[in-house]
């Protein structure tokens, strides 16, 4: 087998780079991440991008075609990326319109205007971010370093691709059999404790496993922790002691606070070293020649008129809103690159809000229209932040960022138009987003807390100030947030794979590091969230 050109060595031509084939592929895996992944956000409220798992695809599939190099496959894995962050973002986020009023009316252009504007923006502010933070401030971004080591060391004999569909397919099979012709439990629970209100559990799913061993121990032992602060002691000990009349009004403490938590997270992100930050970030951008992207700002007004556009006719924001978006997104971007390269964390859904909170300050808008608006913060937000993961594996691998710029916008756009149609199908599948339903969406429950009134106002006030606090002292007091607001099935599901991850690393520190076991997780993340949306469309295809 032909071995990979090394262009940390070589240098690669653009034209072998920013190939076709490339270009296509990107286009083709981006349809099937943009899919996983929405069903990953809705189910699981978290979505640990799967690099491993593009880039092995990406490296299996060029060396089949021959005469491939690790720029090449950067490109195609680059596209790949783009329609994930589209797909999260809109999860995070579009829901809660549903959630509030499970009968709301929004049409497919209006959602459409937020993906594609959203992709337009993040697009244009990856270019004129990536220098700053990539190449002059060197942060470590550590989910793309991940993705270049993995391209560096190669897949001689094709083992990790092997891996990696192997697992797939096997978790295929299995979430046919649970989700499909039920054979197999979705949760194991104890309903005995249940009366006593203590709801303990775990879901039967190889993605939330996955998801586990992909964040690590440290974030999966933070998110338990939160589980067991609301499931074993706010809900039970407070009904108990009579702090809260019935299992409602504990529910609604602990919501409200898991998601006082996520936004005083948001807020430190915020202060703590942004907005401090920017006016030097781009002061030094416009003294200096742009090295990627020139072509992107010469059309640099255009495309800002171009989003402004569609938001304002298909929208109906009016065209103050949607301005006031746009300088929104022109600021969340930058805190979304920033905590991104420092931490692998992008709380895109917390931009939104922000943003929302923002704009309805000044501005008379609708609920649907807030909603919107918080998605195309989101969206943006996405790929600014997560996509300069792949950047950074560019920037290690020497590829041509140009080449890296097209790649996302087009793998964003087809994104863009794949999410919103697997949004709407998840939806006349199952009827429902929000807690106690097969798609609980929290961030997009959180978006219509903050819109339509908070459960619990003295819970989110005190949840706020500790994630604020938190996150000035370095604990990830957002995933601790996300433990206090899911299910305990959910949650414990997720801390045995970070503990089997754990486990894992003492007893074969080698084995992992030669990421085998990254891949069989990338597998199972992949498998099952093609699956389930497989699973739900033919379900939509199916009704009467």
């Amino acid at each position: 087998m032909q071995p990979l050109n090394n262009s940390a060595e070589l240098s690669i031509p653009f034209g072998r780079q920013c190939t076709f084939r490339a270009l296509l592929l990107g286009i083709i895996g981006s349809v099937i991440i943009t899919t996983s992944s929405m069903y990953v956000a809705l189910r699981m409220g978290s979505l640990p991008w799967p690099t491993i798992f593009v880039a092995v695809m990406s490296m299996a599939i060029l060396k089949l075609l021959k005469r491939t190099n690790l720029n090449e496959i950067n490109v195609a894995h680059t596209a790949m990326s783009a329609g994930g962050m589209v797909a999260g973002g809109l999860a995070f986020t579009i829901p809660g319109i549903w959630i509030i009023d499970k009968d709301a009316g929004v049409s497919f252009l209006s959602l459409l205007a937020v993906t594609l504007s959203g992709t337009l923006l993040g697009v244009l502010f990856t270019a004129y971010l990536r220098k700053f933070f990539i190449e002059e401030q060197k942060l470590a971004f550590p989910v793309g370093k991940a993705a270049a080591e993995t391209l560096l060391a190669g897949d001689e004999g094709g083992g990790k691709a092997k891996t990696l569909f192997s697992s797939l397919t096997i978790t295929a099979i299995f979430v046919a059999l649970r989700d499909g012709l039920k054979i197999i439990p979705e949760t194991v629970t104890w309903p005995a404790l249940a009366v006593k209100n203590i709801f303990i559990g775990f879901l039967v799913s190889p993605m939330a496993f996955a998801i586990g061993y992909i964040i690590g121990p440290l974030f999966t032992g933070v998110w338990f922790l939160g589980a067991v602060i609301s499931h074993l002691i706010i809900v039970p000990v407070g009904i108990g002691s009579g702090w809260f009349g019935d299992l409602a009004a504990a529910n609604a403490f602990k919501d409200s606070l898991g998601i006082g938590l996520m936004i005083g997270t948001g807020l430190g992100i915020l202060i703590k070293g942004i907005v401090v930050r920017v006016r030097s970030i781009y002061k030094r951008r416009l003294k200096k020649k742009i090295s990627a992207g020139n072509s992107v700002f010469k059309f640099l007004p255009a495309l800002l008129a171009i989003a402004a556009f569609l938001l304002t006719i298909f929208t109906r924001m009016g065209v103050l809103t949607s301005i006031i978006t746009i300088l929104g997104v022109w600021l969340t971007t930058t805190m979304a690159a920033s905590i991104t390269g420092q931490t692998g964390i992008n709380p895109m859904e917390i931009f939104g809000i922000l943003v929302l909170l923002a704009v309805k300050a000044v501005s008379a808008i609708g609920g649907t229209e807030a909603f919107l608006v918080s998605g195309v913060v989101a969206v943006a937000c996405g790929l600014t932040g997560d996509v300069l993961n792949d950047f950074k594996a560019g920037s290690i691998l020497k590829t041509n960022p140009k080449a890296q710029i097209i790649a996302e916008a087009s793998g964003g756009i087809v994104g863009a138009v794949v999410s919103v149609i697997v949004l709407l199908a998840m939806l006349k599948a199952f009827g429902e987003f929000g807690p106690g339903t097969e798609l609980i969406a929290p961030q997009a429950y959180a978006v219509s807390t903050m819109l339509e009134g908070l459960p619990n106002v003295t819970a989110f006030r005190f949840g706020l100030a500790v994630g604020f606090g938190l996150y000035v002292l370095n604990i990830p007091g957002m995933t601790l947030g996300l433990g206090v607001f899911l299910p305990m099935t959910i949650s414990a599901a997720v801390f045995i794979g970070g503990t089997a991850g754990l486990v894992l690393k003492k007893i074969s520190p080698s084995g992992i590091k030669n990421d085998r076991v990254s891949i069989i997780a990338a597998g199972m993340l992949g498998g099952e969230g093609i699956t389930g949306v497989t699973i739900a469309i033919l379900k939509v295809l199916t009704m009467g």
